[in-house]
């Protein structure tokens, strides 16, 4: 009997072949896309020091569409390349965190490189 694995099960692996060579300084930090069915998650960390350095997701008061659809992540991209530029923080590596860059990742992305980021 062949055994398939799950979506996730494979969104893993591929995590980890992505985290390998995909590292987050204090000059240049990690930006780590996380969507659930419900909401879409961003956070920038530092891995040198295993810290957060900020977030931003649809739970957050400043974002008007609370579903988890291209319009909201949209708008975390745009909330996340804000709070990062009063960081001075202008460079970062992009971590799709398993997932396809489509749909919801990409536009977290794009939102984010249109707002001044650079990655």
């Amino acid at each position: 009997m062949i055994n398939k694995k799950s979506r996730n099960e494979t969104r893993m692996i591929k995590q980890k072949r992505v985290r390998a060579k995909v590292l987050g300084t204090a000059a240049r930090p990690r930006l780590c896309v996380f969507r659930s069915l419900n909401n879409i998650f961003v956070q920038v960390i530092n891995d040198d020091n295993a810290t957060t350095i900020c977030e931003a997701s649809t739970l957050n008061t400043e974002i008007k569409t609370k579903a988890s659809n291209i319009a909201s992540a949209t708008e975390v991209g745009t909330l996340i390349a804000k709070r990062l530029l009063e960081k001075d923080i202008k460079t970062v590596v992009f971590d799709r965190n398993g997932y396809v860059y489509h749909g919801k990742v990409k536009a977290v992305a794009e939102a984010a490189r249109e707002a001044g980021l650079q990655f």
